[in-house]
């Protein structure tokens, strides 16, 4: 699989995943920021733009990627331009295991059945195509270690991984704190990825029902913390039944 053909919530999956244990980091929250990947990833194709702290479709031709295609059409289905926040913040189940089988498919990522307390079946997943990974995470150490303004995807690939608090998994203990730091401040070098990573941090501190105004967005840019796991993140709906298979994250 080409680099062309990796989408930001693909390469923002293939960071959260640990690769001892085959989980995902900060399982919850990154739910959130794979739909506001997709987000990212349409308006880099040029379906949707930004307005204001809406998100309105601007060219709802299909870009043959189903996964993304599917969040177009319900985007050009709401009528007006909808708030990042309300999108994000909408169920989003299935989502993180959509791209999974997704990358399976793709060679990138095999799947490796388990049991949970020796009864319920799991399956994590453990990537395969290291290079990839180690790519995507070059690029944002080139980010943050040379200061160099990175690219659009690069920027918006880091915005995405502080606002989902991907930040102590790729930059752990007190030797990692600068490069979190810089890391968050890659936030401003991108618009679009700005307003999703914003939308999914108020997401997570449950303050979506207020409009997220310019003055404030400038304030968040500079100090706002990615949040762990409050109780303003929308529960999910459950899957099937107890015994249905389980994918540990």
């Amino acid at each position: 699989m080409g680099r062309s053909r990796r989408t930001i919530p693909e390469e923002l999956l293939l960071l959260a995943l640990d690769p001892a244990t085959g989980t995902t980091a900060q399982p919850q929250s990154l739910d959130l920021g794979l739909a506001g990947a997709q987000l990212v990833e349409l308006a880099l194709a040029g379906r949707i733009a930004p307005d204001g702290d809406r998100i309105a479709v601007v060219m709802p031709r299909p870009t043959g990627d189903p996964t993304l295609d599917s969040a177009l059409e319900l985007l050009r289905r709401r009528g007006s331009p909808v708030r990042a926040v309300h999108w994000i913040g909408g169920p989003r189940l299935g989502l993180r295991q959509t791209y999974l089988c997704h990358l399976e498919r793709c060679g990138m990522v095999h799947a490796v059945a388990g049991q949970m307390c020796g009864v319920l079946p799991t399956t994590r997943y453990q990537a395969t195509d290291t290079a990839v990974s180690r790519e995507i995470r070059a690029r944002l150490d080139s980010a943050i270690r040379t200061g160099v303004p990175p690219d659009p995807r690069t920027a918006a690939l880091a915005a995405l991984a502080h606002a989902v608090g991907l930040g102590k998994h790729l930059y752990p203990g007190n030797e990692g704190r600068s490069s979190r730091s810089r890391l968050r401040d890659l936030i401003r070098h991108d618009p679009m990825g700005g307003l999703v990573a914003h939308a999914v941090m108020d997401v997570q501190n449950g303050v979506a029902a207020q409009p997220r105004h310019a003055s404030a967005q400038g304030a968040s840019a500079a100090g706002t913390p990615a949040a762990g796991r409050p109780g303003g993140v929308p529960s999910q709906p459950r899957r099937g039944g107890s015994m249905a298979r389980a994918v540990v994250h």
